[in-house]
């Protein structure tokens, strides 16, 4: 469920905090709009998780194309080694 509250709720933050599980954050406003999110440690984790994988995923790529593809057969033969 998605939770949106005031920041001015975190004046009594334990309320708050009741409302944060994994993969349900509370969003924060300030004149209605959002301006924070609380989230726990283990979705913070795995957000950054993600984002190193596609960082790599773009260097290779990028990589890839500019130097060219492995052949199946190529990448076969390192792998046997």
């Amino acid at each position: 469920m998605i939770a949106i509250k005031p920041v001015s709720d975190l004046r009594n933050y334990n309320e708050v905090l009741q409302d944060v599980a994994d993969e349900s954050p509370v969003f924060l406003t300030k004149n209605g709009r959002g301006i924070f999110a609380v989230i726990t440690i283990k979705d913070y984790e795995r957000l950054t998780a993600t984002k190193t994988l596609f960082t790599e995923l773009n260097k290779r790529e990028d990589s890839a194309v500019n130097n060219g593809w492995l052949d199946p057969a190529d990448v076969r033969e390192m792998v046997d080694l």
